[in-house]
């Protein structure tokens, strides 16, 4: 019985010093793909990586870890005009199927899912409206962008009728989508401004509006997007995505 729990308290001592030694090993393995990760997409602050999965080193030793979980603040994405880019609140991925480099400097997963938050102000900003002639004597602009509900935009429009600003925007209810790498916002029904009612292309030029978001990490692309109360959510995907190197 003695030499039982003498082997016994081995067995729990080892188990403890392996547990140890995994995280050790996971923690060093995320700090090394992180600071490789803002090297190679020129970040400004560290982004979080989490290796998920017990035990790591088993993970290791069979060359490719099971998931690894990425987030991203403050992600200045392309745009394509002229080198102006727009904010991307948060950037999460879920990667599967991580192969990697002995030093960690390179890795790559097999397939990438998550979500991009954007803020309405940042698109707002990003799309800079102008004033618009839409017909005689009338220009309209859009003026806010917010939740309307059910996964709708309110789109707010600013109209002035023979120089003289009407007393609020005029709001609309728009879809947003996704079209290869832009987003697209189309007005459900088209406002009347001073109440006239205009051609449907003249009103569409001012409320209906792409905005491309480009070059997002690895290679992973725009999947699906949807309004929400803070900004749009965009689902991301992609496949053979370089984590690091």
């Amino acid at each position: 019985m003695r030499a039982l729990r003498i082997l016994l308290v081995v067995v729990v001592i080892l188990g403890g010093l392996f547990v140890a030694a995994d995280r050790l090993a996971v923690h060093f393995a995320e700090g090394k793909a992180a600071d490789k990760l803002k090297a190679t997409e020129n970040l400004d602050r560290t982004p979080d990586v989490s290796i998920k999965g017990f035990p790591f080193l088993t993970q290791v030793a069979n060359g490719e870890l099971d998931d690894v979980q990425v987030g991203i603040k403050d992600y200045e994405a392309a745009t394509g005009k002229g080198g102006q880019t727009i904010r991307i609140d948060d950037l999460e991925a879920d990667m599967r199927g991580v192969t990697f480099s002995g030093d960690y400097s390179s890795a790559t997963a097999a397939t990438a899912t998550g979500t991009a938050t954007i803020g309405y102000d940042e698109l707002l900003r990003t799309a800079k409206f102008q004033p618009t002639r839409v017909a005689p004597g009338i220009t309209a602009r859009v003026v806010g962008l917010s939740d309307g509900g059910n996964g709708k935009i309110k789109v707010a429009v600013e109209a002035t009728v023979l120089g003289t600003r009407l007393p609020k925007p005029v709001s609309v209810l728009s879809s947003v989508t996704v079209r290869g790498n832009e987003v697209g916002v189309k007005a459900d029904a088209l406002p009347a401004f001073g109440g006239v009612r205009l051609a449907e292309g003249r009103i569409r030029a001012i409320t209906d509006f792409q905005q491309a978001i480009d070059q997002l990490p690895g290679g992973i692309r725009l999947d699906s997007v949807r309004a929400a109360r803070d900004g749009v959510e965009i689902t991301v995907k992609g496949a053979h995505v370089k984590l690091a190197g």
